[in-house]
């Protein structure tokens, strides 16, 4: 027993002198003494061999031991806490700062920057409205019979009815208001988010973009229209791609027309986005009706005007060949990361 003592005095006095420079340091330390094949654990052992009558005061003596060792590494450690780690006197300032993640605009943001680039370079200002709309505004002055298909419930988020507050179908309301402000001529572009109660696919959602655009003045004509789309599909595709007209129906435009570009993901071969013709259609136009102009204060028989609206997920699936419509609202880094580039 008093041999064992005096063997316990000689290891506090090599543990009081024992220097951690670094944390490496501590760490043997704390292997040598603490550890579970270390010095407290090896003479915790000795306990078998202690008589009955000084068990007692040799569990005191290993108690304090422990105690001791644990204080000197925990000294050691807080010493060596901050190791490798320069102090602000020493921090180098002349190294460069470390690398930050790149993010980047969403592809949606960067298509409908660059629609917007587009048709400001011709005059077109940019105008915005709310994206709860009531039924004039949506509807009625856009020259929707009551029974149109698109009031129906199937393809419109009602908030409420009689009176009737909806979501947005289309930014073709921010015209109207526009319109009701009397300032001709009217040169404007609507981008904006509008929501439709679709089933949600690869080529539909219950929400998208839209780019919309009208110009009302003296003397506007079909051949206005025509050539103002036909530079931006060119600004925006290239030079190359093939461009077509076909005639068609909107409450709101007389004559109407939707124009198709070629499909640029297959090539004009055929594929599940052009649904196999080879052809996209990018937008609908025409010449503004009489009776939205009337609607809105504008005597028809003096001005007339075009209309245009786009789907901008449209234009971007086109733009960077994407075959899924719903990558656009999933948030996935992977996909998302791939546009940093284009910022």
């Amino acid at each position: 027993m008093d041999n064992l003592l005096l063997t316990i005095d000689q290891y506090k006095t090599d543990i009081n002198n024992f220097i951690a420079p670094n944390s490496e340091a501590a760490e043997t330390f704390r292997i040598k003494y603490l550890g579970t094949k270390g010095l407290v654990k090896e003479l915790m052992g000795e306990m078998k061999n202690v008589t009955p009558e000084n068990k007692r005061a040799f569990g005191q003596v290993m108690n304090e031991f422990k105690v001791f060792a644990e204080a000197k590494y925990e000294t050691l450690k807080a010493s060596t806490s901050k190791d490798g780690q320069a102090s602000a006197d020493e921090a180098d300032l002349s190294l460069p700062a470390d690398a930050l993640p790149l993010g980047s605009r969403h592809p949606i943001s960067l298509v409908r920057n660059r629609i917007v680039s587009i048709f400001q370079r011709l005059g077109f200002a940019v105008a915005e409205g709310p994206e709860i709309e009531d039924d004039w505004h949506n509807f009625t002055a856009l020259n929707l019979p009551e029974n149109h298909p698109a009031r129906d419930m199937q393809d419109t988020f009602y908030i409420n009815q009689n009176p009737d507050w909806l979501l947005r179908t289309h930014t073709s309301s921010v015209q109207v208001r526009e319109m009701e402000k009397g300032k001709l001529p009217i040169r404007i572009i609507c981008p904006g988010r509008v929501y439709r109660n679709e089933t949600i696919s690869a080529r539909a959602h219950c929400f998208f973009h839209q780019v919309e655009g009208l110009y009302i003045a003296e003397n506007v004509s079909f051949a206005d229209l025509k050539q103002t789309l036909y530079f931006f599909v060119q600004e925006m595709f290239g030079k190359d791609v093939k461009i077509r007209f076909r005639p068609s129906y909107f409450p709101f435009t007389e004559p109407s027309a939707e124009m198709d570009i070629s499909c640029l993901i297959c090539g004009g071969t055929g594929c599940n986005v052009c649904k196999y013709t080879g052809w996209v259609e990018i937008l609908g136009c025409g010449m503004a009706h009489p009776n939205l102009l009337d609607n809105c204060g504008i005597d028809s028989n003096k001005y007339t005007g075009f209309a245009f609206g786009m789907g901008v997920e449209r234009i971007t699936m086109l733009k960077y060949q994407i075959k899924d419509l719903r990558l656009f609202s999933e948030n996935d880094v992977r996909f998302l990361k791939q546009f940093t580039a284009a910022v």
